[in-house]
C-alpha cells in the first residue's frame, strides 16, 4: 500500500489518542489536564476529551486533577508479550544462562529512544534497579541498547544520538556524542556490549544481539550483575561465551519459521 493510501485511511483521532497514551506512559506520576495539553500540543478541551475517554475505558485513572495510566494497559501488554512465540521459545535459554551464574538475564527490543524489556529471568542477587517485562530504559547507556543501536546505519545512529535525552547518570556515564558513536561502533565490530556502572554505580551488564534470518538485529539479551561479583574482564571471559550460545539457540527460532 502506498504512503498516500495509508494517509487517506489514517484515523487521526486514534493517532492522537495513542499519543496521549505514550505521554502518560512517559509520566508515571501522572499529569494534569493543562500539562497534558501542553505536552500533546492540543487544546485543553481536546486533551480533556481524550483523557476522559481513557478513564471511561479504564485505560487511565483520575486522581483529583491528575491523570495516569491504569494497570489495564499493563495487562494488555502482558497478554501480547505472553503470546509472542519468540519469547516463549527463548525463555528456557535465558533461564539456563541466568541459573548458571546466579544472575538475572533479560531480553529487550528498541522502542524510540528506549529499550523495552520483553522477557526477564531474575537472579538470586538483589539489584537496586527494579526491572520487569515492560520496563523502559535509555538505549544509549544500557548494554542491550548499545547492541540494538549498533545495527543502525551511521546517519540514523547520529540522528538518534542527537535527538536522545543524554544525561549523566553516574560519573562513569559516557555522554559525548562522538565518544558514544565510537563506543557503539566498537560494539558493532566485536558483537557484544559491556556497560560498567554507566546507568548506576554497582551495576554491570553484558549483552549480545539476536539476529533474524537476514542477519538484522531484532533484539538483545544480557546478563546483569553487581560490580562486586564480576569484573568487566571476567564477564567477557566467563559469561560472554554462554550468552552467545544462548543467542545462537534463540536465533534458531528464525530458521524454522
Amino acid at each position: 500500500m502506498t504512503r498516500e493510501a495509508l494517509s487517506r485511511d489514517n484515523v487521526g483521532s486514534l493517532g492522537k489518542g495513542l499519543m496521549v497514551l505514550e505521554i502518560l506512559a512517559a509520566n508515571p506520576a501522572g499529569l494534569t489536564l493543562t500539562e497534558m495539553a501542553a505536552k500533546a500540543e492540543m487544546t485543553r478541551a481536546a486533551a480533556r476529551r481524550f483523557l476522559l475517554t481513557l478513564v471511561d475505558s479504564e485505560y487511565a485513572i483520575q486522581d483529583g486533577r491528575r491523570f495516569a495510566l491504569s494497570p489495564r494497559l499493563l495487562s494488555l501488554a502482558r497478554v501480547w508479550l505472553q503470546g509472542s512465540s519468540l519469547w516463549t521459545y527463548a525463555e528456557p535459554f535465558l533461564r539456563d544462562v541466568a541459573h548458571r551464574f546466579n544472575e538475572s538475564s533479560s531480553a529487550a527490543v528498541l522502542s524510540g529512544e528506549d529499550i523495552v524489556y520483553v522477557a526477564r529471568v531474575p537472579g538470586r542477587h538483589i539489584l537496586s534497579v527494579a526491572l520487569h517485562v515492560g520496563t523502559r530504559l535509555p538505549a544509549w547507556c544500557t548494554s542491550m541498547g548499545r547492541v540494538l543501536l549498533s545495527d543502525l546505519p551511521t546517519p540514523e545512529l547520529r540522528a538518534f544520538l542527537k535527538s536522545a535525552r543524554i544525561v549523566e547518570h553516574t560519573p562513569k556515564s559516557i555522554t559525548g556524542l562522538a565518544e558514544l558513536e565510537n563506543e557503539i561502533g566498537l560494539v558493532a565490530q566485536q558483537g557484544f556490549a559491556v556497560i560498567d556502572e554507566e546507568l548506576e554505580i554497582g551495576l554491570r551488564s553484558i549483552a549480545v544481539p539476536i539476529r533474524d534470518r537476514t542477519r538484522k538485529i531484532v533484539a538483545a539479551i544480557n546478563i546483569s550483575t553487581q560490580s562486586s561479583r564480576f569484573t568487566p574482564a571476567e564477564m567477557k571471559r566467563e559469561i560472554l561465551p554462554h550468552l552467545q550460545k544462548a543467542a545462537t539457540s534463540i536465533e534458531d527460532y528464525f530458521v524454522v519459521q
